[in-house]
């Protein structure tokens, strides 16, 4: 399988957009006719640059409004055809795509269109050259793959053959069984876009919100699917307009590129075991338990101050680490790892970041293989020195250089606590409050930054996406969308802010990166968990009484269950039949809060209606502007 990406698709200057997809490992690159013209050098200067990359050109394009022509636009066109072939050959590239024709005086007819192509195929063979038609979804007389194949079939000529994209023919609701009839040696190249489903003119979501395969809503996976079923074994090429990644890094877009076609195909490989394909082995997604552990970095002087808060909560301090100063905190299935080593990674991110939840542990089914999917897919790959006796954990990087765990029940990880650490007395310990798992772990990040992580675990583990929610902080708006697994043990949120001014933006500048904001600790009986904690001395974030006179008219409660609810500061939201409870800390530091929670009836969600007036009372409690940082 022969990978290739559009230079329209990311950012920077020629030289600076081919040595980013060279990185990413892609073999192959599409010179848009725009990058080229705005290029000081000539063309056989751009052909060198991409072969000393060690890249080849796999299409140049786009050659426009070429077919059903009248004259004398027709003698033209032509004409232009041939000093596009004169810059092929300078660049070495045997393949140029014309897309249909848009253009107020472009005749009709499905024969007439073939016609030109043969013509124009008769052109490209006297010099080697190659012609791909593609079908635009806003083409004047041809907006459809089937059309524009039928007029390559009576074209009739070897050097013409079809070009075929997968966001035309998905935004269209074309059907993509349609291609399988399609013979393979007939499709030049397949280019690849998926897109978020939004009710708007398909030209303009054509142009601004591509985005890469496995990162939208389009069934690019099925679109493949037939494309394999034809035996087209050519390059598969990303060709993707989006304003996110036109300013984005070229280097994590091309990494996000090259990582959607290598979950793509293998995903199409395990859906269509009987069509041969050269796309290389990997093991299949992880199935996720849920999160084994979060681990926070921290100085000695702020761990106290952390383990006070862990008390507060209901966590004692149950084991201490055979060799290093690490505390492991626990209560119900929760397991806290709280690091204070002077060396490390965990010391490294608490001089960037401060004290933080930089690293947390996800239960998979095989940590080895979902190791081996991560490298193959191009996360970076984490390893720490550890004492005589110790466990090597499986680790990649995740959001904001922080770590991703890997742990299973089938090794002796299902032994990491007795193993690694050695259990401390319990005396003196704190009343249990009731909580059992780790519900979900929020993770904030920069708004360009929430498509590539959410692409990252999908493709790793067997995770599916939520609809995409827009939430209303009072500076402004904050991205968020949540994967989880089949049966809801693993639930990971992504807040994209797109402003410093809003309570993720402020988490993020004053923390100098992404990272996990909060974790939401789940319990079967939030009042009696409440109850508890206050027992502890723990304080609730303080919900203006506003709030509750409105959900009590506005979900019909019982004037007893809304009073129960103003008491404890506990948040309300409903769904069907299914019910959501929540209550959260103050911030510790710089934006970073617990949360307590109880899903009754099979609520699937993460209270966003309620978002709103928990971001407005936590940034109550932020630090003073001007105030120095603990």
């Amino acid at each position: 399988m022969k990978t290739s990406i559009a230079t329209v698709s990311i950012s920077g200057t020629l030289q600076e957009k081919l040595a980013a997809i060279s990185a990413a490992g892609f073999d192959g690159v599409e010179i848009f006719e725009n990058d080229f013209l705005t290029f000081d050098g000539s063309p056989r200067e751009v052909g060198r640059l991409v072969r000393e990359a060690g890249l080849e050109i796999t299409l140049f394009q786009p050659f426009r409004d070429f077919e059903g022509m009248p004259e004398p636009q027709r003698t033209r066109t032509f004409d232009r055809a041939e000093r596009k072939f004169d810059i092929m050959q300078e660049l070495g590239t045997d393949l140029m795509l014309v897309c249909s024709n848009v253009s107020p005086l472009s005749l009709g007819g499905i024969d007439r269109a073939a016609d030109d192509f043969r013509e124009l195929g008769e052109r490209a063979a006297r010099r080697a050259l190659r012609v791909g038609y593609e079908a635009l979804a806003w083409g004047r007389h041809i907006s459809d793959h089937r059309d524009a194949w039928e007029i390559v079939r009576r074209a009739d000529h070897p050097n013409i053959g079809l070009i075929l994209d997968s966001f035309h023919t998905l935004t269209r609701g074309i059907d993509v069984n349609s291609i399988r009839a399609i013979p393979g040696d007939r499709i030049f190249i397949v280019q690849l876009a998926d897109a978020p489903k939004i009710d708007m003119d398909v030209l303009y979501l054509s142009r601004h919100f591509r985005n890469m395969p496995g990162e939208g809503d389009l069934p690019v996976v099925d679109f493949m699917r037939a494309v394999a079923a034809t035996g087209y074994d050519g390059p598969l090429s990303l060709e993707i307009f989006n304003d996110q990644f036109r300013g984005g890094s070229p280097g994590l877009i091309s990494v996000d590129g090259k990582r959607s076609l290598v979950y793509l195909m293998d995903e199409v490989r395990r859906r269509e075991p009987q069509i041969a394909m050269s796309v290389p082995a990997m093991p299949a997604r992880s199935r996720a338990g849920g999160v084994a552990f979060v681990e926070f970095s921290a100085n000695a002087a702020e761990a106290r101050d952390l383990a006070a808060l862990f008390r507060t909560l209901g966590f004692r301090a149950s084991a201490r680490h055979v060799s290093k100063d690490v505390t492991l905190f626990s209560q119900g299935d929760i397991r806290i790892v709280l690091n204070t080593e002077r060396e490390g990674l965990a010391h490294s991110s608490f001089l960037v970041h401060g004290t933080s939840a930089y690293a947390m542990a996800l239960r998979v089914d095989d940590a080895g293989a979902a190791f081996e999917r991560a490298k193959a897919l191009g996360a970076e790959p984490f390893e720490q020195e550890v004492g005589p006796g110790e466990l090597v954990i499986p680790a990649i990087r995740g959001v904001g250089g922080g770590l991703v765990y890997l742990i299973d029940d089938r090794t002796e990880l299902g032994r990491l606590w007795e193993i690694d650490f050695m259990p401390l007395p319990a005396a003196d310990a704190p009343q249990d409050a009731g909580l059992t798992r780790i519900d979900h772990v929020a993770q904030t990040m920069q708004g360009d930054e929430m498509l590539s992580w959410l692409l990252f675990y999908a493709a790793i583990f067997e995770v599916s996406k939520t609809p995409l929610l827009d939430i209303a902080d009072p500076a402004g708006l904050v991205r968020s969308q949540a994967l989880e697994s089949p049966d809801g043990a693993l639930r990971i949120t992504f807040n994209g802010a797109e402003n410093h001014k809003t309570l993720a933006g402020h988490f993020i500048a004053e923390s100098f990166g992404s990272g996990i904001q909060h974790l939401a600790f789940a319990t079967d009986d939030i009042f009696a968990t409440a109850a508890a904690l206050r027992a502890n001395g723990f304080a609730a974030l303080q919900i203006p009484r506003n709030y509750y006179d409105d959900i009590e008219a506005r979900f019909g409660l019982d004037p007893e269950l809304a009073d129960r609810l103003r008491e404890e500061n506990i948040l309300y939201d409903r769904e069907g039949d299914g019910e959501y409870f929540q209550f959260y800390s103050p911030n510790y530091g710089e934006g970073f809060f617990f949360e307590v929670v109880e899903r009754r009836n099979g609520y699937r969600g993460f209270g966003a209606p309620n978002a709103p007036f928990r971001i407005a009372a936590l940034k109550r409690h932020l630090r003073p502007k001007g105030m120095p940082r603990k």
